[in-house]
């Protein structure tokens, strides 16, 4: 083999790990959005969705190729993107991790509850390798998410899916900094308008218990909400709120109860 040849092989085997480490003003979440796009299906008319691991098992390796991409992505470099990027690329993040949580042990497990131990979640494995550290998937979700203070936007809790029935649809698609805020909207409003889990009885208002366990972020002034009740008032229609209960949120007269979650897998 020639010189040339030798210097030309060697250029491109080093472009897909350039890429990789020097990801520019944004990342390229394509691979996630095409195992999504083609594995996640939706049900209930779209309010929710189930997702195909048999198949995103029979093409791992391409998630593989997405978490390693993830994983070479520097603290400096994420530090210069927008806020609307790093969010995106946190999402994605937390739910392409969860899913390759879930093929450790496919097809043996009925809940993702089914990966933890007697004293351990499995929201605690620390399996997670993401902006120079190994990390839980509680860490993504409560230190860099929620705990940092730098997004202060409850509607995550309608992205991060931690592979259960109970938990607001799997997107399929992959979530992008510039199209983020619309994406989060629909999200929020295709869960609250799913009635097996959010919904009115009669004169009490029924609600998935994400909104009791993460009720501080939804009256952190998001919005100008610093009630949980505002935001439901704000989302009336797509609870299909009657007049009389309107006021009463409004007054903060409403008999507020939260649903049992439903933690078996969200598969097919």
């Amino acid at each position: 083999m020639n010189k040339i040849v030798k210097i030309a092989m060697l250029v491109w085997l080093a472009v897909p790990m350039a890429w990789a480490e020097t990801p520019g003003p944004t990342f390229d979440h394509g691979h996630w959005g095409k195992l999504v796009s083609a594995y996640v299906h939706p049900v209930n008319d779209g309010k929710a969705t189930a997702v195909d691991y048999e198949g995103i098992k029979k093409v791992q390796r391409d998630l593989k190729q997405y978490l390693t991409a993830l994983s070479l992505v520097s603290e400096k470099q994420f530090e210069q993107w927008s806020k609307p990027d790093q969010l995106a690329f946190l999402i994605n993040a937390y739910n392409a991790w969860t899913v390759e949580l879930i093929l450790t042990a496919w097809p043996k497990l009925e809940s993702i509850k089914d990966l933890g131990g007697f004293f351990s979640s499995p929201w605690s494995k620390e399996f997670v390798s993401l902006l120079g550290k190994t990390r839980t998937l509680d860490d993504i979700e409560h230190t860099l998410i929620r705990g940092s203070g730098r997004y202060n936007d409850p509607r995550i809790h309608f992205a991060v899916n931690c592979a259960s029935i109970g938990c607001p649809a799997l997107r399929a698609e992959a979530y992008t900094g510039d199209k983020l805020d619309q994406q989060l909207d629909e999200q929020t409003a295709l869960f609250l308008k799913d009635r097996s889990r959010n919904r009115v009885d009669g004169d009490v208002v029924k609600l998935s218990s994400i909104f009791k366990w993460y009720r501080e972020d939804f009256e952190k002034g998001w919005h100008g909400y610093n009630r949980l009740e505002d935001f439901l008032l704000a989302h009336a229609k797509d609870l299909e709120l009657s007049n009389s209960m309107v006021t009463k949120l409004r007054n903060g007269d409403a008999d507020i109860e939260f649903l049992d979650y439903d933690w078996r897998l969200n598969k097919q």
